[in-house]
This record gives C-alpha cells, sequence and structure tokens, in this order.
C-alpha cells in the first residue's frame, strides 16, 4: 500500500470526461511516477492510508462535501487536505469549503501552487504521517530512573501516550546488571584508534552492549534510554559504546535517564534517519551566535572519523570522540511532555578536543538570538544535533501534535 492515497469530489454539473482529463494530467504534473493510491470518489476507505488527501476536482462540490463530513471526520485523521487544480472552479470550492471547516472549528490546508511545490508539500506530509504511524505503538524502554540531576527533565508517559502513541516501559537498572554479569567477557581489541591506552575497558563495554541488546529484544523495545552512571560504580565501566551502536542500528538509545532527549531522537530518526548526536551545551559565545556542544557518545553513523577515549567525567571505561561531518545541521529538542520545543538550522563550523570536556566536541554557529535561547528559556540542558538542514520538517511534525 502506497502512503498516500488521493480522493475526489466532483459535481455533477461538470462533464465527467472533460474533469477526468484535467484531473489526470494534473495530477501526473505533480506525481510523474505515480506513487499513490486512487479510491477516487469511494470514500469508505478515507483514513486507511497514513496521509489523505482530498482532490476538488469542480466547483460545486461544497455541498458534497458538507454531506461527507461526518464519515471523513469519523476516520480521525486529523487536519484534512484539500488539494486543487486551479482549474473548473477547484480553487473556488476549496476556499468555500475551508472557510466552512475554520467555523465548525476543524482544521484543513488547500494545498495550492506550482507543480515541483505541491510535490515538496505533499512529500512533507507524507513523512510526517509516515513518522506518526511508526511511533504509533512504540515500547519506549527506561532503564533504570532518570539521573538524579535531570530536574526540568521529567516525561509525562500520558502525554506520550496521546500526542505519539506510545508506551513507557520502566526496567530496573539491577535487571541490566544481572544480564551484563551472565555474560562472558571477550578478547581485548587490537589496532583501535585510542587517545589514550582503554583497551582493557573494550571487553566490558561489549557486555554492555549485549546486555542492553538482550534488554530491547525482552521487553519488546524500539527506543531506550539509560542510567549510565550507575555502571561506572556497579561494573566499572561505561554505556557510552553501547548506546552509540543501538542508535546507529536504527534504535534511538539516550544517556542519563533522558525521556526528553530520547523523545527527540525518536522523531529525528523517523523524520530525517538519523537519531543525532545527544549532546550538553558547554560554550555559549551570544554576539557570534557560536555554541560548543559536547559528550562522550555519538551514533556511529555519524562521525566521518571516530578515536576512542575514557568518559570524561569519570576517566574509565570507553568513550567516543566523533569528528562529525562539517556543515549544515539542526540543533532540536522536544519537552517531556511534548508540548515545547526548540529547532533551530545552522552550521557546524569545526570539531575541537579538549580534554576538560566531554569527548566528542562540536562548534555549531546559529544566529545571535538563536543562542541567547539557551541562556533565556531551554528545554532542559541536552540538545539533539542532526547533519542537514531538517528544520521545517521538523515543526511539521511537532505543530501536528502541539
Amino acid at each position: 500500500m502506497n502512503p498516500l492515497a488521493i480522493y475526489t469530489i466532483t459535481s455533477g454539473l461538470h462533464d465527467e470526461k472533460a474533469v477526468a482529463g484535467l484531473s489526470d494530467a494534473f495530477l501526473s504534473s505533480i506525481f510523474p511516477e505515480g506513487g499513490f493510491d486512487f479510491p477516487g470518489a469511494g470514500f469508505d476507505s478515507f483514513g486507511s492510508h497514513p496521509l489523505s488527501l482530498i482532490y476538488i476536482r469542480t466547483g460545486g462540490a461544497e455541498g458534497i462535501f458538507r454531506q461527507l463530513l461526518p464519515g471523513i471526520l469519523a476516520a480521525g485523521t486529523g487536519k484534512l487536505y484539500l488539494l486543487t487544480s486551479g482549474k473548473s472552479n477547484s480553487l473556488a470550492a476549496s476556499i468555500e469549503i475551508l472557510s466552512y471547516l475554520r467555523q465548525q472549528g476543524i482544521p484543513g490546508e488547500i494545498l495550492h501552487g506550482k507543480p515541483e511545490q505541491l510535490r515538496c508539500r505533499i512529500d512533507r506530509l507524507a513523512k510526517v504521517a509516515l513518522a506518526r504511524e511508526a511511533l504509533k505503538g512504540g515500547r519506549i524502554g527506561l532503564v533504570g530512573k532518570p539521573s538524579d540531576w535531570l530536574i526540568a527533565s521529567l516525561p509525562d508517559a500520558d502525554a506520550i501516550k496521546e500526542k505519539l502513541g506510545a508506551t513507557l516501559v520502566e526496567v530496573p537498572i539491577g535487571k541490566l546488571q544481572e544480564k551484563i554479569e551472565a555474560l562472558p567477557e571477550g578478547p581485548v581489541p587490537d589496532g583501535l584508534p585510542m587517545k589514550t591506552d582503554i583497551s582493557a575497558s573494550f571487553p566490558g563495554a561489549e557486555r554492555i552492549y549485549k546486555a542492553l541488546e538482550a534488554i530491547k529484544d525482552e521487553y519488546r523495545l524500539s527506543a531506550l534510554t539509560l542510567r549510565c552512571f550507575d555502571l561506572l560504580t556497579s561494573v566499572g565501566n561505561t554505556g557510552c559504546l553501547a548506546l552509540s551502536r543501538l542508535n546507529a542500528q536504527g534504535i534511538p538509545s539516550s544517556c542519563e535517564g533522558d525521556v526528553p532527549a530520547l523523545l527527540s531522537m525518536m522523531l529525528a530518526k523517523e523524520l530525517t534517519g538519523c537519531t543525532g548526536f545527544q549532546a550538553n551545551p558547554s560554550r555559549i559565545d551570544t554576539e557570534s551566535g557560536e555554541v560548543l556542544l559536547a559528550h562522550c557518545t555519538i551514533p556511529m553513523n555519524i562521525p566521518t572519523s571516530i578515536c576512542y577515549d575514557t568518559h570524561f567525567e569519570s576517566g574509565i571505561g570507553v568513550g567516543i570522540h566523533g569528528e562529525f561531518p562539517e556543515g549544515p545541521v539542526t540543533i532540536f529538542k522536544v519537552s517531556g511532555d511534548l508540548g515545547r520545543y526548540f529547532v533551530a538550522e545552522g552550521e557546524l563550523v569545526r570539531n575541537q578536543y579538549e580534554d576538560n570536556l566531554c569527548r566528542t566536541q562540536i562548534l555549531v554557529r546559529l544566529k545571535p538570538e538563536q543562542a541567547r535561547y539557551f541562556l533565556t528559556d531551554p528545554v532542559g540542558n541536552h540538545h539533539i544535533v542532526i547533519p542537514g538542514a531538517h528544520k521545517a520538517l521538523l515543526e511539521e511534525f511537532l505543530t501536528s501534535i502541539i
């Protein structure tokens, strides 16, 4: 099944043969390679696709739309999208229909413009719709409670269920520790790039990774967050390597039990294909707009190169210094109740390494007013950095749920 379905409403005052010819040419100009299902005037299946458009083919379709509206609303698709060709009084009818929807307090939007503009807009709407479908039924694992210092970053389970259709699943940190202890210790690796010799820490880091994989499978988790600092004392190692690998495999995984950061990574993954880099803002220059972000883990599939080091705060275990690709990036964060967000596009201008910060360190240039946000109205500490420019796509999704 294609993600997109196009339904039609046509006034009987118009010649069907002539309208059909115009419609075929219009849809072919937007979708030269197809890629959509076409139920036409049969609205019985409305809402069965991630994205459904209502193509108002002619003027005089307003009354027909009003008769169909109760069944359309029963499908529960949310905002209604009216596609118009600009021919046969299609736009005029769509404007009247949208005005009626607004009077009824029903959200709607007219899709109108040049074929390439329409294709871009519909592609974005389809990505958002597919992301919402993918997130429904998700199981978000909390492996241990959020870290004690995350006083402004606690999750709202009810809001997450309502807005994403996902469920929080609590997993005792002791369960992970049991699985780590039950695993055999592997060999010490040879030949890995390291800033300091931490070869002896790799077998332990590998056991954490395998134990988290087992937790993911046992609890049927689609994403997870780890109270990782507890591992420093219980097993003498860190979860940085494990989380990096899981993220690279498409399993959003955040540090420190930070659920809002994890939600941000989940949305990023479904919308852009990349979970992103969870990082602390470490220094901010509000005049230049430069923000230095750092953390000891980064998804393995983002850096152009990797060198291993200790975990910064503890000086033990395995941390990761990754070289992030320079160029456009998006900084993103949602709150634990999905009621607030921050998203900004910037430029990654430099990777660096200082031994007094977490191991992956990137300098991103934003607009000065965007950099000031961190000092005046931040959505928690950790923020997510995604390669590429994705602000419009992320905002499209977020405005649909907030």
